[in-house]
Order: C-alpha cells, then structure tokens, then sequence
C-alpha cells in the first residue's frame, strides 16, 4: 500500500538568508517571521525569494548568512492596497535544515516547485523582440484541506508556451519549474518593483480529472 501523501504544491529552495527574519503577524496565537533567501541560478544569477515560516517550525535562530535548505509551499495571498487588492507571493516554509559550506556548495541550485492546478485566466502568448514565444498563465492551486486557493502566475517557453496557450479556463495542468524574481517599473513610475513567478520546465495536461473545487475565473482576477 502507497501512503505517499499526495500535494497539489511543493517546493524546495537551498539558498542564503539575505535578510534579518523578523516577526510580522499572528495566526490564532501563532506568530509567524518573514525574510529573503538568495537563491543561485545556474547563471549565477540571484534570485531573492521572500521566506514565511511559523515560530513553531523554527528550532534554532535563523541569521543573515546563513545557509538553508527549504521545504513547503509557493503560496499567494491579496494584500489590500489604497487603490486596489495585490496579489502576495511567498514561500511557506514547513521544514528546514541548515547546511555547512560543502552541502551548501553541492546543493546551491536546489530550487523546485510541482504544482497541480486550473488555468484561470486565459493565456497570454507573446514573442519577444529577440523570436522567442513565452506565455503568461495563472494557476489557481488548491490548499490541501482548507477552502483557499493560491493564484500562481507561471511563464512557460518555446513548444511549451504554444502549448499551454490554446487551452482554455478550467484546464487542469501539473507543471514543474523553479522560482524566480524579476524587477520592472511601470510606466510613468520611477518605483522599482519585484515579481514572482514559476519558469516551467514541464507542462502536463490532466484530462481525467475528479470532481475538485475550480476557482472561479472572477476570483482570479480579483487576486491579481
């Protein structure tokens, strides 16, 4: 008998703590720290991805430099802005290991995430100035025994990126990919913002699917 539990979402970063944990909010008398983690890409590119983690999971004091492997979930939350909602994203952490020079230095790129979820805006495919396609599409991704859901933008590249455009709301997809952070500004802003996202390297389509709870279409667009 399998008793593997299975996960619409899980995630694994190993990286540095780029800044100092600090207390932020309380849950049902249960507070919770929230920090970056330097995460290295192949290309020695950075990228810094915000941290949540309960004082329960904490076992020992996590310090700037320190060297850390991560597992939970990339979760989305709609903080509520002056104008309008925005859409939070993060890393939940469930469990921790800290890591000495030489384990750190073998396992420097761990950076995954598997999500299964629904489409729930349609795709955006576009092609860059340089010929390459890209696609833009939000995953909505159901929490394993609660009533929420997280709203996942992902990006997906090449025969990936024709692929996930032609399919509708609804679909429902499993896709692997790695976390990564970009920075941009708005036009006629001289704020520089910071964006999560999921680079997919796997697209799979579900067509037998169980009756499950499909996020509405407005739901999504009021995260975002």
């Amino acid at each position: 008998m399998n008793n593997t539990k299975v996960t619409n979402n899980e995630a694994y970063i190993a990286g540095r703590v780029a800044t100092e944990p600090q207390k932020t909010h309380q849950v049902e008398n249960e507070w919770f720290y929230e920090f970056k983690v330097e995460v290295e890409r192949r290309s020695k590119t950075p990228d810094f991805i915000p941290v949540t983690i309960s004082e329960r999971v904490i076992k020992d004091a996590i310090k700037v430099g320190d060297t850390v492997n991560f597992k939970g979930e990339f979760r989305s939350y709609n903080k509520q802005d002056i104008v309008k909602n925005k859409l939070v994203l993060y890393f939940f952490a469930k469990n921790y290991m800290t890591m000495d020079e030489v384990q750190f230095f073998d396992d420097k790129n761990v950076n995954s995430v598997k999500l299964t979820g629904f489409i729930c805006k349609d795709p955006i495919f576009r092609t860059t100035p340089f010929g390459r396609e890209i696609c833009d599409v939000v995953i909505a991704v159901n929490r394993t025994n609660s009533n929420k859901s997280d709203y996942i933008p992902c990006i997906a590249w090449g025969r990936n990126a024709k692929y996930i455009s032609t399919k509708p709301v609804g679909t429902k997809v499993e896709l692997d990919g790695r976390i990564q952070s970009r920075e941009y500004k708005k036009a006629n802003e001289s704020e520089t913002r910071t964006a999560y996202e999921i680079s997919c390297k796997t697209l799979n389509i579900i067509e037998n699917q169980l009756e499950e709870k499909l996020p509405s279409q407005e739901e999504a667009v009021s995260a975002m």
